[in-house]
């Protein structure tokens, strides 16, 4: 069976971020039979704590894994997501947005997204959207333990994120198939964050990413 990485971007500030994350994290990997493996942030182990280097890292883990999978919860959308994500689309990375928040936010109207227009109507981006309120108290009136509810709720979730990164990963490449091509793109992707993120990513990451992606028909 191929596996696949899943970048996982969203918040990380506090104790309901993170664990949130972990378990949704857990509960992709379990219920897609080891098919997707997440990537957090939050469990990437950092060599210096210079701002520089974490996002060197954390930008590199964009590029490396074959999709990802961004938080949009929230009245505004976590600034560093909202980077990460337009760094996924300017190089095609088939991508699944989750928002549970059941505010009603953002400048589209009732109809549109909730969250800025900016980010939004992407090619190979799929929505997972639903009121995460309505889900905890479905999962709660099922009744058992906070664990079982747990369970319940993010095995609910993890199901439907792995539904749209099946879907997703299958829509054909919009960017150009041509080695030669991929390799520029790449490459300028690699020199325009600056602040060392070439040196930090070496020489060979562009053709290993590229070999790699290729070898699960992402490109």
């Amino acid at each position: 069976m191929t596996s696949y990485s899943i970048y996982f971007a969203g918040g990380l500030f506090d104790h309901k971020h993170l664990i949130g994350n972990a378990l949704l994290a857990e509960a992709i990997e379990k219920y897609s039979d080891g098919r997707y493996v997440c990537v957090l942030p939050q469990d990437l182990e950092q060599a210096t704590e210079r701002a520089a280097d974490i996002r060197n890292q954390d930008l590199k883990q964009v590029m490396a894994c074959d999709l990802s999978l961004f938080n949009f919860d929230g009245t505004d959308l976590d600034s560093g997501t909202v980077v990460e994500f337009m760094v996924a689309k300017f190089l095609d990375i088939p991508s699944v947005i989750l928002r549970t928040d059941f505010r009603s936010s953002g400048d589209q109207g009732k109809d549109g997204d909730d969250w800025n227009l900016m980010c939004s109507f992407y090619p190979r981006t799929r929505q997972v959207q639903f009121n995460g309120m309505a889900w905890y108290q479905e999962a709660r009136e099922a009744g058992g333990d906070l664990n079982e509810i747990s369970n319940r709720l993010y095995k609910r979730t993890a199901t439907a994120v792995i539904e749209q990164l099946d879907a997703v990963r299958t829509e054909p490449a919009v960017i150009d198939h041509d080695e030669n091509h991929l390799k520029r793109i790449y490459a300028w992707a690699v020199r325009f964050p600056g602040s060392g993120f070439d040196t930090f990513c070496g020489p060979d990451f562009v053709d290993q990413i590229l070999a790699a992606k290729r070898k699960k028909d992402l490109l």
